[in-house]
């Protein structure tokens, strides 16, 4: 199992977020192969210091749904970081860039993130 640290301290979000999908991925890797479960942790450290603009914490918002009629929620960027801490605006963006199939479960339980 191999493990891949990423600095996030002065980054974007999507940038880390893109970075740390690939590795989960395994497409880091040279043996890379789409149909094979990849053996990656990936740990993100100095969340906190991610750089995030102004307008994205504003104005981001995260749909969540119930799957009852009127249950649609809203969440800003802001009031997330705020309730659940500085992670999980990245972890979010991390689980949505990682292929919606059988692996993705696993995937996201190798990503450690330290703030």
């Amino acid at each position: 199992m191999t493990e891949y640290t990423i600095d996030a301290a002065g980054k974007t979000l999507g940038r880390v977020a893109s970075e740390a999908a690939k590795a989960l991925m395994g497409k880091m890797s040279a043996d890379y192969t789409p149909n094979k479960r990849s053996e990656v942790k990936v740990v993100i450290n100095n969340v906190s210091k991610l750089s995030v603009r102004d307008r994205k914490r504003i104005k981001k918002t995260y749909l969540t749904y119930s799957g009852y009629p009127g249950g649609l929620k809203r969440e800003s960027f802001q009031s997330l970081s705020a309730r659940r801490g500085s992670a999980e605006p990245l972890k979010r963006a991390v689980l949505r860039m990682l292929p919606r199939n059988t692996f993705r479960t696993a995937r996201i339980k190798n990503l450690t993130i330290n703030a």
